[in-house]
């Protein structure tokens, strides 16, 4: 009785912020959580804080969110999924070195990298053909920074669904002949989908509320994403208007409902599988 008590009282806050977001998307101005016509008079309801969606940026932006989500998915999706399945199942030099690293990794925050990777980027850019899809200032390039970031955490998970795999049939397809990528891919992957769709949900919203890096290493609003967009309408000097934001942040947690909504028992996967398995 006691655990219902203390998160209804936890939860309360949440939804009245909610609460708040979804009146404040449809009104004038808010006092508390009661919507304000001009006049000050309750009432007041409008859909002119939706006229950002007539704007042709809002929509490139939106794809620029897109593709760096997706990017992301598919990156560290793949890439961890392998370098997961080698870790968990061969013996090399350096593999305890190498997961020790990974960790290690991960935990730099990203605001230290930030010079390296503009020199980086900068290289790229001057490589013809590659430099003008994942250079400086194109979404290839924040997708490429975002899964590189991303990698270390994805790896260390999808080896921990790998060791919970077990051994028998893997084995019997080897000594059948086949080879460790079609081993991987035809019996292996199929058994930790979990795991796949929970690292996807989970890089699809690291890309999707992405903000430091992209506002770093873009120019002007053509590269510009979601998060970028919101945060340009908090003026320095000039007054916020609140309610205009709050459907910006609306329009901007839709996908993140989405995905809520269809993915909450492969979220919890995580913790039943992806943080288990030895070393």
């Amino acid at each position: 009785m006691i655990v219902y008590l203390v998160l209804v009282i936890v939860t309360i806050p949440i939804l009245i912020g909610y609460t708040w977001l979804v009146i404040a998307t449809f009104s004038h101005r808010t006092e508390g959580l009661l919507p304000k016509n001009v006049d000050g008079n309750i009432g007041g309801w409008t859909l002119q804080n939706w006229d950002f969606v007539t704007n042709p940026h809002i929509w490139q932006m939106t794809l620029n969110s897109f593709i760096i989500a997706i990017s992301m998915v598919i990156g560290v999706g793949s890439t961890s999924s392998l370098a997961g399945y080698a870790l968990s199942r061969m013996n090399f030099i350096g593999r305890r070195g190498f997961l020790s690293m990974t960790i290690v990794l991960h935990a730099f925050p990203s605001v230290t990298l930030l010079i390296s990777i503009f020199f980086v980027l900068r290289f790229i850019a001057k490589i013809p053909g590659i430099g003008l899809v994942l250079g400086y200032n194109t979404a290839g390039g924040i997708a490429l920074v975002m899964i590189s970031l991303d990698l270390p955490l994805g790896i260390w998970l999808m080896k921990g669904f790998f060791d919970n795999v077990s051994w028998d049939t893997e084995q019997s397809a080897l000594i059948d002949g086949a080879s460790r990528l079609r081993v991987w891919w035809e019996i292996i992957l199929p058994q930790i989908k979990p795991g796949l769709a929970a690292l996807a949900v989970f890089t699809f919203l690291t890309g999707w509320s992405a903000y430091l890096v992209p506002a770093t290493f873009t120019i002007g609003t053509q590269m510009a994403n979601l998060p970028i967009y919101l945060n340009q309408l908090q003026g320095d000097t000039a007054l916020t208007n609140w309610n205009i934001v709050a459907a910006v942040g609306l329009f901007q947690l839709v996908p993140v409902l989405i995905f809520f909504v269809f993915t909450q028992k492969l979220l919890l996967n995580i913790y039943s599988g992806g943080v288990k398995g030895g070393v």
